[in-house]
């Protein structure tokens, strides 16, 4: 086997087949195109609390070991020194990325009284110059910090408050909303006035690989930036720094699109959240503030495990569909599609070429077309992201949503995690979807249900 310099592996011949039959509990035939195999190949039958933790069933003997030499660099936990997992900070919001990824599922907000834990709050002060990266802030750098090693101020911390904010479907049945507000407090230093926050929980991490595997091509073919047809969905891409590459790919990831690859995102997540330098981030995350001066000046993480960990998460298989001739979960699809809401939740697409073989050619059904949309003020932080303004969002997939409450415990959505359940998620919708909202709005409480039953089957 031979590897690159990201530590993957070619020409491998991948394991096309998937075993159905005592994983699932249907007796439904397998075909290319069933429904049920969210991920193609890279499909699990696994219903259970571990469903996001599998990884992907087609993966060869040697990637197999690879994805598990990844799973133990996810769960790895840093220390702030000695031989073995050091480097920890000076600053931090976590000490391992399963911390924030818990299970491999998506993150929430703190309840009253606890601190952050899988949620983080990106910082950024205004640039002058149009479509650039976040420009950060003198002091605190492009995200809150709120621990520290021994010795060492946090950047500080933040409180969160909500207030209900009551509404009424069409047919009378009342619902509300918590509106977020989030105060920075216990700063090490004073925030300039001009600070732009934005909250975001983690998201999941399965399934990642082969949305980096779509061709560009083919995001680009949902794009309609000036919207040409009229459907008033106007989604287009963003462009952002590659730091692998050089100068600006499209953005795929994070939950504004504002990073091109995994091995990016692994590497970024490694220095922001647990202030671990990498050959592709070698300066601490406080790099020119003054905790930087307790820094080692070393990297951290070497390139074997950060390669791994990146492989992780591109490897992880995706839950299957379940249900999916269920009458009211059909009679959910056809709600999904009269709202328009697949005009940005692009049910299916193929994966292209990948280094990852396993990953290359898949019909898969993650519900995204990875583009970034104007949501509305409602849900804006204001804050500019590259190409993305404040109160554009990239279109979140929608693999895996119905085992949210058993997977990560919880069933709270969006971006902030402000949504407690799914209904409240889609009337928080506006911009660009405020006219599928408004749809939902109007629907008896029949098919608002069938219309829930249908994403908990995805």
């Amino acid at each position: 086997m031979t590897r690159n310099a990201t530590g993957l592996s070619f020409g491998l011949i991948p394991i096309l087949a998937i075993a159905l039959g005592a994983c699932t509990s249907t007796s439904e035939p397998s075909t290319p195109d069933d429904l049920r195999l969210s991920g193609g190949s890279t499909t699990i039958m696994d219903a259970s609390s571990d469903a996001f933790s599998q990884p992907a069933p087609n993966l060869t003997a040697d990637h197999l070991t690879f994805h598990k030499d990844g799973d133990a660099a996810f769960e790895a936990f840093f220390v702030s020194g000695g031989p073995v997992q050091g480097g920890l900070g000076p600053v931090y919001n976590n000490t391992s990325c399963r911390g924030c990824h818990v299970a491999d599922g998506r993150g929430t907000p703190p309840e009253p009284g606890e601190q952050l834990a899988s949620m983080l709050f990106r910082l950024s002060i205004p640039s002058s110059e149009p479509n650039s990266a976040p420009n950060p802030v003198p002091g605190f750098g492009g995200q809150l910090q709120q621990r520290s090693i021994a010795g060492v101020a946090p950047e500080g911390n933040v409180q969160i408050s909500y207030a209900e904010r009551p509404g009424q479907f069409a047919d009378g049945t009342t619902y509300s909303l918590r509106v977020p507000t989030y105060v920075i407090t216990n700063t090490y230093i004073p925030l300039p006035p001009n600070v732009m926050l934005s909250p975001r929980v983690a998201p999941v991490v399965f399934g990642l690989g082969l949305l980096e595997a779509v061709p560009e091509s083919t995001i680009l073919s949902f794009a309609d930036e000036n919207d040409a047809n009229g459907d008033g969905i106007s989604g287009r891409p963003n462009y952002v720094t590659d730091v692998i590459k050089g100068g600006r790919s499209l953005g795929r990831f994070g939950h504004k699109a504002n990073t091109p690859s995994l091995l990016q995102q692994s590497a970024g997540a490694y220095n922001q959240d647990m202030g671990i330098t990498s050959y592709l981030f070698p300066e601490e995350s406080c790099y020119g503030q003054p905790q930087a001066a307790k820094s080692s000046g070393t990297l951290e993480v070497d390139s074997v495990t950060l390669n791994a960990a990146a492989f992780y998460c591109q490897t992880l298989g995706v839950p299957a569909r379940r249900n999916v001739n269920d009458p009211t979960v059909l009679q959910g699809e056809q709600v999904f599609k009269d709202a328009k809401c697949a005009s940005c939740h692009i049910p299916s697409m193929r994966t292209g070429t990948h280094p990852i073989a396993e990953l290359s050619n898949q019909l898969i059904h993650p519900y995204t077309d990875l583009l970034i949309h104007d949501m509305g003020q409602d849900l804006a932080d204001g804050r500019p992201d590259f190409y993305a303004s404040g109160s554009e969002w990239r279109t979140a997939p929608l693999w895996g949503i119905g085992l949210t409450a058993l997977a990560s415990g919880h069933t709270n959505f969006l971006h902030d995690g402000r949504a407690r359940n799914l209904i409240e998620a889609i009337m928080w919708h506006g911009g660009e979807a405020q006219q599928s909202r408004e749809y939902v709005r109007q629907l008896d409480k029949s098919k608002r249900d069938a219309l829930i039953k249908f994403l908990e089957s995805l």
